[in-house]
C-alpha cells in the first residue's frame, strides 16, 4: 500500500519557469499513467513542471497506484508537479483556462491526457518554438494502429516553411484550412518516412491546427485571448484547442514539427457531449465584430 500523495500547493507550484505542461483528464487513471511515464522519461530540459487537473466522476485519476507512481518519479527527477480538481466541469475551454492560469513558464505544454511522448520530444519541440520565434508548435499524434494504412493522397497537403512562420488568418473552405488532413491516421508517420531525415534534424511546416500535443509561448497565448472564451460558448462543446490555434496563427503564426514523437493511446474518448464546435461560434462572432 503506498502512502498518501501529497498534491502540491498552487502558490508552491507558479513560478518563472522554462517550461510546463498542463494536463487536463477524466476518468483515465491508465492513460494518464502512461502520459506520464512518457514526461518522466524526457531528458534534456532539467526541472519543467506539470500541472494535473482532473475532473473524473469519481476518485481522481492521479491518485490511481500508477498514475502516482510516475508523479512521485517525476518528483524524483527533479520536476515540480501540481494535482489539482476541477469541479464543476464547465466545458473543455474553461478546463484548460484553469489550467493556463496556474502557470507563469515561458512555454506551456497542452497535452491531452491519452499521449505518450517519446523520449526526446519536449527538447526538440522547445528547441524549435525557440528557432522560430512563432505563436506555438505542435506534435500531430500519430495512431500506430494505421500504421500500415498510407494514405498517399493527403501527403500532398504537407508544405514547409522555408523561414520563420509568419501570421496566416485561416478559415474553412479555404486551401489552408485542409492541411489538417494530414495528421489522422499515421499520415504524418508515412511522411516523415518518406523525407528520411538524418538523426536530430527536424522540419517546420505549415498547419491549420494540432490537436493532442501544443507548445505555446504562454506570453503570445495569453495575447490572444487564450482560452477566456469559454464564457462565449455552450459548456458542451469541444473544438476549443482549434479556436485558441487559429487566434495564435492570426496574431503571432505557428508550424507543425517533424518527426513528431506524439503517439495517440487510442482509447475511447471521455467527451461524449460534443452539442457545440467552440471554434465555429467564435470564428463567427470574432468575424461579426470586424469592420465591414
Amino acid at each position: 500500500m503506498s502512502r498518501p500523495l501529497d498534491l502540491g500547493t498552487a502558490g508552491g507550484f507558479r513560478a518563472e519557469r522554462l517550461l510546463d505542461v498542463l494536463i487536463p483528464t477524466r476518468n483515465r487513471p491508465a492513460e494518464l499513467a502512461v502520459t506520464l511515464s512518457g514526461l518522466a522519461a524526457q531528458e534534456g530540459l532539467p526541472g519543467f513542471g506539470v500541472v494535473v487537473s482532473d475532473q473524473s466522476d469519481g476518485d481522481a485519476a492521479y491518485r490511481h497506484p500508477a498514475a502516482a507512481t510516475m508523479v512521485r518519479a517525476l518528483r524524483h527527477r527533479g520536476h515540480p508537479v501540481l494535482l489539482t480538481r476541477r469541479l464543476p466541469r464547465r466545458g473543455l475551454a474553461e478546463h484548460r483556462a484553469y489550467l493556463l492560469a496556474a502557470s507563469a513558464a515561458r512555454y506551456v505544454l497542452c497535452l491531452d491526457d491519452d499521449v505518450w511522448l517519446e523520449p526526446g520530444t519536449l527538447r526538440r519541440l522547445v528547441t524549435a518554438i525557440e528557432e522560430l520565434g512563432c505563436g506555438f508548435v505542435g506534435n500531430a499524434v500519430h495512431g500506430l494502429s494505421y500504421a500500415d494504412d498510407v494514405r498517399p493522397e493527403t501527403h500532398r497537403h504537407y508544405e514547409e516553411w522555408t523561414g520563420p512562420p509568419t501570421p496566416e488568418r485561416i478559415r474553412p473552405g479555404t486551401p489552408q484550412w485542409e492541411r489538417a488532413s494530414i495528421h489522422p491516421a499515421a499520415n504524418l508517420l508515412h511522411v516523415t518516412r518518406k523525407l528520411d531525415l538524418p538523426p536530430g534534424a527536424w522540419r517546420a511546416y505549415k498547419v491549420s491546427w494540432i490537436g493532442g500535443c501544443v507548445l505555446y509561448d504562454r506570453a503570445k497565448l495569453v495575447d490572444s485571448g487564450g482560452f477566456d472564451f469559454w464564457r462565449r460558448v455552450h459548456e458542451k462543446h469541444q473544438g476549443e484547442d482549434v479556436a485558441a490555434q487559429l487566434a495564435v496563427l492570426a496574431r503571432f503564426g505557428g508550424a507543425g514539427v517533424l518527426p513528431s514523437g506524439a503517439y495517440h493511446l487510442e482509447s475511447p474518448t471521455t467527451v461524449t457531449d460534443r452539442d457545440v464546435e467552440a471554434w465555429e461560434v467564435v470564428l463567427a462572432e470574432d468575424d461579426a465584430a470586424q469592420p465591414a
